[in-house]
């Protein structure tokens, strides 16, 4: 049933396209070698083709900057992979050579840099490796080197050393290439901010500027009449289209009015042509309104076309929460969901932290067909209209929030649990019951200590080791709490 119900939203939602990853490479040697030893080379020109097959597998443009032998041809590469404005570049050390050739390319790119070595083969056969076979198992010992002359120059060092045709190396080089599709999602992303902050909610106040000196991102700042006048536009017609939609992916249940339905619909189409208009990348709202007026009807009908947009690759957060909509785009960078929740209760008969919201929801996360339900009331706030409801598919799970400390520095905040079956609350929230392994009030009072917000990201999988790589390359820290 689930992956049914998956297949036919990915069929009728058509997902955001977006500028594809960019990794450099370039492979090296000391060119010193090569008139000694004549079939080193080839070998080791040989191993780089495998590498750049292997890379052009992992869902990225790559852009070989071709094989060096020294300084003179590693600036040439810099200059290539600099004009190339890459995510990440890829050094692969064949075997030994200069940091002399290296320094160049980390320092004209201004550009993340991993440093891969992988010899040939589990082990050299020491009864017959003369020098010359032994110099293309020679690739991890520039490493220290690299390391030091990074670091005396303020470069972040990484690496991965193993051998050519070992899986666990290349899931480890894979892990920082899905950290450069978040860099490249956050880098080029463009953030929409509409309304205000939620009244108290110090916690979501967010600086815009370090938005963009942070990740690069651009931070688009609307007012809830750039919606108002698109959502004037939409015809009957394509309500009635938008409402046979949401038939396909929700079930309706008994307690939605066919006319806070037909706003959301509404609503659900003034949304798309917004994010259109503004090309954006992510949407964060939030509008009190008063007494029925238009802007609190507005914000009222957003969840049924907030979930859709989420549902496509454009995360939507309530409440104002630009961090948390960054953290869900980040998420669905590495195919990972990342659907907006906070800490619903805990039972501590079972051990496990409830979670939940009402509001937009990921799709992605639904252990079930979702639920369409009518709502008087928003969890306490003004409001009416329609919510999405379902509980999240049962298995493993990372939070995922971005917090924000004293100086401004941005932090990455992860804890990995099990969604376990149990009883949920239906009215009208995503929900879940996390088991993070220990006591839930112990887990909540370690991650309260963390600086993450009361918002985060529920992602599917365990993928706090990604997050922490995709911070690494952006340059900020990473906290994680683990209850074991």
């Amino acid at each position: 049933m689930t992956a049914e119900i998956h297949r036919s939203a990915s069929d009728l939602l058509k997902p955001k396209a977006r500028r594809r990853t960019r990794i450099g490479l370039v492979s090296g040697g000391l060119g010193a070698y090569w008139p000694q030893f004549p079939d080193l080379l080839p070998q080791l020109q040989e191993s780089a083709r495998y590498v750049t097959a292997r890379l052009d597998a992992l869902d990225a443009d790559v852009v070989d900057a071709g094989f060096v032998s020294d300084a003179r041809e590693a600036g040439v590469a810099a200059e290539t992979l600099r004009a190339a404005d890459c995510d990440l570049i890829v050094i692969f050390l064949a075997t030994y050579l200069t940091s002399s050739m290296v320094l160049p390319i980390a320092q004209r790119a201004k550009t993340p840099v991993l440093v891969i070595d992988l010899q040939p083969t589990e082990a050299m056969d020491h009864a017959t490796f003369d020098t010359g076979r032994w110099l293309a198992y020679c690739g991890q010992c520039p490493v220290p080197e690299v390391a030091n002359v990074f670091r005396r120059a303020g470069i972040p060092f990484r690496s991965v050393s193993g051998y050519l045709r070992q899986e666990s190396a290349w899931d480890r080089i894979g892990r920082w290439v899905q950290a450069a599709h978040v860099r490249a999602t956050l880098r080029t992303a463009r953030h929409g901010l509409m309304g205000h902050l939620y009244p108290g909610m110090l916690d979501v106040s967010t600086d815009l500027t370090t938005v963009s000196t942070t990740f690069g991102s651009h931070v688009e700042v609307l007012e809830f009449d750039d919606l108002r006048v698109r959502v004037e536009e939409v015809t009957d017609a394509q309500v009635a289209e938008r409402m046979d939609l949401a038939r396909a992916l929700f079930t309706l249940d008994g307690s939605v009015v066919d006319d806070d339905f037909a706003w959301g619909a509404r609503v659900s189409v003034g949304l798309d042509r917004l994010v259109a208009d503004f090309e954006l990348d992510t949407l964060a709202y939030y509008h009190r309104g008063l007494a029925g007026e238009q802007h609190e009807r507005l914000g009222a009908g957003m969840i049924l076309g907030a979930s859709i947009l989420t549902a496509r690759g454009i995360p939507a957060a309530g409440e104002y929460e630009l961090r948390t909509s960054i953290a869900m785009l980040a998420a669905g960078a590495i195919g990972a969901g990342g659907s907006f929740t906070e800490i619903q209760a805990l039972n501590f008969h079972d051990g496990v932290v409830e979670m939940g919201h009402d509001g937009p929801a990921h799709l992605a996360v639904s252990a079930q067909h979702p639920l369409l339900r009518g709502l008087g009331v928003f969890h306490g706030k003004r409001g009416w209209g329609v919510s999405v409801e379902f509980d999240v598919r049962p298995g493993p799970v990372t939070t995922f929030g971005i917090g924000q400390d004293p100086d401004g520095s941005y932090v990455f905040v992860t804890s990995e649990g099990t969604v376990v079956p149990g009883p949920l609350l239906a009215i009208g929230n995503t929900t879940s019951r996390v088991d993070f392994g220990g006591d839930p009030g112990v887990w909540v009072d370690e991650w309260s200590q963390t600086g993450t917000g009361h918002h985060w990201a529920l992602c599917l999988g365990h993928r706090a080791a990604d997050l922490k790589a995709a911070a690494h390359l952006l340059g900020i820290e990473h906290r994680h709490v683990a209850l074991v």
